[in-house]
């Protein structure tokens, strides 16, 4: 790929056009767009009509720019979460069912938990994860049940360049909070985010008993059960795993061991 003056290659120019969109806005004018993904205003119109004409931008007579359906198709067609999201959504439906609060499907990307499914009804309490969205490990209770079922190896590294922007959690607490989440078998925060909300997720184990996944509920902080909350998630999450097993090899999602 031919690089830019800057020595950005057209690939990196792409993806910073792609990537520009916030979460929640669909729609960009141009010249943010532009200022959004650091290029010339020249540059971007020119990737933004070269992407538009395949179906992965789509533009309109007034300068604004969305991303396009074939995109949307593309990534859920072939997307590795796809098999997760199927063998899951059975399991949240019943969990809902039964709490009518948030329930959510959370994998570890990088040093965060990336939501790649949410359930919700009218009346459930405030949920910070959104489909997409990301929370920080060290703040999510779906984040910390991931990171505490990974390899030693993982954790140190993590742990390594650990800095909490808040000034609030430090390295030992954290530790303290992956050790109890491996040792009970669940994770739970309290009043992180929203401070009348209880976040309490279960980790999904592969063979290996590494995290692939984690199943998580957002309650009231007043109505928080744990005797009856946990069993059932960690059932659901079992039941997770076993759909997952049972699809085609190559098909679910993989711990950080195997990236």
């Amino acid at each position: 790929m031919a690089n830019s003056d800057s020595g950005d290659s057209v690939v990196d120019r792409v993806v910073r056009v792609i990537a520009a969109f916030p979460e929640g806005v669909s729609v960009l004018q141009l010249s943010e767009l532009a200022a959004r993904a650091q290029l010339p205003l020249t540059t971007a119109h020119r990737l933004v009509r070269q992407l538009a004409a395949h179906g992965l931008l789509e533009t309109t007579p007034g300068g604004s720019v969305r991303l396009g359906l074939r995109l949307w198709e593309i990534v859920n067609r072939n997307s590795p979460t796809l098999a997760l999201r199927q063998a899951a959504m059975p399991f949240m439906e019943d969990i809902q069912h039964v709490l009518n609060q948030n329930v959510n499907l959370a994998v570890l990307d990088g040093w965060e938990a990336l939501f790649i499914e949410r359930l919700s009804r009218r009346g459930s309490v405030a949920n910070r994860a959104q489909i997409a969205g990301r929370l920080a490990v060290h703040i999510s209770s779906a984040g910390l049940a991931l990171m505490s079922y990974q390899l030693p190896s993982v954790q140190a590294e993590y742990l390594g360049q650990f800095k909490d922007p808040a000034g609030k959690v430090t390295e030992e607490n954290l530790r303290a909070l992956l050790a109890e989440a491996n040792h009970l078998g669940y994770a739970q925060l309290a009043g992180v985010i929203d401070p009348d909300t209880w976040g309490i997720a279960v980790p999904v184990l592969d063979g290996k008993k590494r995290a692939v996944a984690a199943l998580g509920v957002v309650v009231p902080l007043k109505e928080v059960r744990l005797q009856a909350l946990v069993p059932a998630l960690q059932t659901a999450a079992r039941g997770i795993a076993r759909r997952l097993g049972e699809m085609e090899p190559g098909t679910g999602f993989r711990s950080m061991e195997s990236v």
